[in-house]
């Protein structure tokens, strides 16, 4: 098998792919259990070219996952904006501002 019929994974890639933890990767390095490169002080984990379909189709459900976790969090964010707009038209509207207070200065007594 060539090098070039599959992809090199950083550690960080190759341990949500195979759902492994980091530490256990690196201890699989250090007894050459996987087909590894140094490359600038980085390790790069081989895939196989028959794993690499799997590895596409777990990127996009990791990829889809994480836009669903921001989508989740822009819409509690949201849904907070809400509630506070709300909070202020409720009390806007129990308690009506009367503009010209804020918008004219008031009056100075006049010392002659």
């Amino acid at each position: 098998m060539h090098t070039t019929d599959g992809v090199w994974l950083t550690i960080a890639d190759y341990s949500l792919y195979k759902k492994v933890s980091v530490s256990t990767i690196r201890r699989h390095i250090k007894t050459n259990i996987l087909k590894y490169k140094e490359e600038d002080g980085k390790y790069f984990i081989y895939v196989a070219s028959s794993e690499r379909v799997k590895l596409k189709e777990e990127e996009e459900i990791l990829r889809i996952k994480l836009e669903a976790e921001l989508l989740k969090s822009q819409i509690r964010q949201l849904k907070e904006e809400n509630n506070e707009l709300r909070m202020l038209v409720d009390l806007y509207e129990k308690n009506p501002v009367d503009l010209k207070k804020i918008v004219e200065p008031p009056e100075l007594p006049k010392y002659i």
